[in-house]
């Protein structure tokens, strides 16, 4: 299990908006371009790169979603106190 993951994310409001962009990305939307235009997280502005992180650094479902995704897979919708999150897992 690896102990570092490297995601983008987009952070919406609601269940359907992250639906809603997982069938954008699915049409080839860019992850970036949608993060940079519909992410309400900081780093929406840098393509929804959140870098490099380890267990412990985010909050427990985000975490355990991000790692248990696949090299360039994207997740389904993940709520968390934040709101609704996509996350796509880079490396």
């Amino acid at each position: 299990m690896a102990e570092k993951v490297h995601c983008l994310h987009i952070l919406v409001k609601t269940e359907q908006e992250a639906k809603e962009m997982i069938e954008d990305l699915a049409d080839g939307v860019s992850f970036a371009k949608l993060a940079e235009q519909k992410s309400l997280c900081p780093s929406g502005k840098k393509g929804g790169d959140l870098g490099t992180f380890g267990r412990g650094q985010m909050v427990k479902p985000f975490e355990n979603a991000a790692f248990a995704l696949q090299k360039g897979q994207v997740s389904q919708p993940v709520k968390t106190e934040f709101g609704w999150h996509v996350i796509k897992r880079v490396e």
